[in-house]
């Protein structure tokens, strides 16, 4: 028996399924469609170096609409859930919230686990922002980053918020290291910041867009970097590059933020940037809807893969 997948002709001989030597060896009197599926696929698997795409979590199927933003919001700020969340909400908005419990301690400005879980049912997307908020960008710090990872996971499961598939890198650190551990670890999206590919420009925190075509998915570039005096036309300017293929994915902080003043965004500012994105029909998602439109090989030629960002 055989089939062409991506190119390769797979052959199978009933002698191999009859091998009673074999781990996956069935009786040929005995086995069944399913069973032959199944063994159809494994096979393929472990020999078939042109099927390496058949494990791959992305398919884009579908285009990129023109107009697609990512709103995501770092550090557990209360604000996410008596501000923005319910903003969100009223217009039919997609967002990502990464959690850390850096600063839980400190309940006047921080969410605590079960506020966070109000965030999943609202179905707005939790993601994971590393349970202490230190950078992983060197080998050493990136074998830190399974147990913090698990240390966030375990609490989001105690209150039912799902494992989380999007992560934000603390302080906009990164590694080739980390990058690896958060593949392994199952995660589809990692949002980094503007650098270290920052076009120039005169709005402060505008960064490169969004490629899903050729942007590694766990080093997804913040297109704007909001700050404290962005006004509504710095806004229009990041946002309004949202097309040919290309997302703006939006990195926010507290709206407002207390605890970090630098990275605050007033609330009055941000419903003007919301109407805006409302009165003018954009595409806002969470980081993780954005998975339909990511190809199966992504990230192979983003040259960012192998860097170190520190900063």
């Amino acid at each position: 028996m055989c089939f062409i997948r991506n190119h390769v002709i797979i052959v199978y001989t009933w002698d191999w399924i009859t091998d009673s030597c074999h781990k996956y060896s069935f009786k040929t009197e005995t086995i069944k469609i399913k069973k032959m599926k199944s063994l159809l696929l494994l096979s393929a698997f472990f020999f078939c170096p042109g099927c390496k795409t058949i494990n791959s979590p992305f398919d884009n199927k579908m285009k990129v609409p023109d107009k697609t933003v990512v709103l995501t919001f770092d550090d557990s700020v209360r604000s996410h859930l008596t501000v923005v969340a319910p903003l969100l909400k009223k217009h039919g908005f997609g967002g990502t919230f990464f959690v850390t419990h850096a600063w839980m301690d400190d309940t006047n400005n921080y969410l605590n686990w079960e506020e966070i879980a109000e965030l999943d049912k609202m179905g707005l997307e939790v993601g994971n922002h590393s349970w202490s908020h230190v950078a992983f960008a060197t080998p050493k710090d990136a074998k830190l980053l399974p147990d913090e990872l698990a240390k966030v996971e375990y609490e989001l499961k105690k209150v039912g918020v799902p494992k989380p598939v999007s992560f934000s890198w603390p302080g906009n650190q990164f590694g080739p290291e980390a990058v690896e551990v958060l593949k392994n670890a199952g995660y589809l999206f990692a949002r980094r910041g503007p650098q270290p590919d920052v076009p120039e420009s005169s709005v402060v925190g505008l960064g490169p867009l969004y490629n899903p075509e050729i942007n590694n998915p766990l080093l997804v570039p913040s297109s704007g970097l909001a700050v404290p005096g962005w006004t509504l036309s710095d806004f229009k300017t990041v946002v309004d590059r949202a097309k040919d293929g290309k997302i703006v994915v939006f990195q926010f902080h507290g709206v407002p933020d207390g605890r970090h003043p630098t990275c605050t965004t007033p609330p009055e500012r941000f419903k003007e940037f919301v109407e805006y994105l409302s009165d003018n029909n954009f595409n806002v998602i969470s980081l993780r809807d954005a998975k339909k439109y990511v190809p199966p090989d992504a990230g192979k030629s983003d040259p960012i893969s192998k860097a170190r960002f520190i900063p």
